[in-house]
């Protein structure tokens, strides 16, 4: 759960950097507890999920209320952590005050909760998705020794006609001939061939001269 959790905390991160740019450019840029605080509010007051709710309280020790924004503006220390975070000052250990900034800065999924769940979810896809190529390649492999079992029985059955010492190639290398035999063997008996008709050759110059 540490390399999650610490994972958590770059993407939050990224994502600060992206938004600090964007719409909330005055409070992001130079944060401080105070601008933190304000734009903590300011996100509360949209409609805030039960999940975000859930942190505000956890974090502030009190349910965000419209009524109790005096009583919100007392809490500017609580955001410390998230300041000196975003700041690259400190690593935050308080997960609530790394999920407040989750929200802070709309990185999603949040909170961590939900963050470790798709991590897990994605682990055993890309798990699934690992042992089916694994028994796909298997399977090829289980094929391609069945054809070659099978070429090598079909070879043995091709015998050259006696007396002929250059055998019909044309036959050997017909299509249906090729489409039995592997490319590694087609290369090995072509070798083969040339060395014999070289041989051949050879032994009929000497023989003239």
């Amino acid at each position: 759960m540490n390399s999650t959790l610490e994972e958590y905390k770059k993407a939050i991160k990224i994502k600060y950097e992206l938004e600090k740019e964007g719409e909330h450019f005055d409070y992001l840029h130079s944060p401080s507890r105070g601008k933190l605080r304000d734009l903590c509010w300011l996100i509360y007051e949209n409609n805030p999920s039960q999940d975000d709710l859930n942190v505000f309280k956890n974090l502030l020790c009190l349910d965000f209320d419209h009524t109790k924004k005096n009583k919100f503006k007392e809490q500017k220390d609580k955001f410390r952590p998230i300041e000196t975070f975003f700041k690259g000052e400190t690593d935050p250990s308080n997960i609530d005050a790394i999920n407040l900034a989750a929200v802070i800065v709309d990185f999603q999924p949040r909170p961590f909760k939900k963050f470790n769940e798709k991590c897990r979810i994605d682990l055993a896809k890309q798990i699934e998705s690992v042992n089916e190529n694994l028994n796909f390649e298997i399977g090829n492999n289980s094929i391609a020794e069945r054809v070659l079992v099978n070429n090598e029985h079909e070879e043995s059955k091709e015998v050259p006609q006696k007396g002929n010492l250059l055998f019909n190639f044309k036959d050997l290398f017909s299509k249906k001939v090729v489409q039995k035999i592997y490319p590694r063997k087609i290369i090995t008996i072509a070798i083969g061939a040339v060395a014999l008709v070289s041989s051949a050759c050879l032994y009929f110059v000497q023989k003239k001269d």
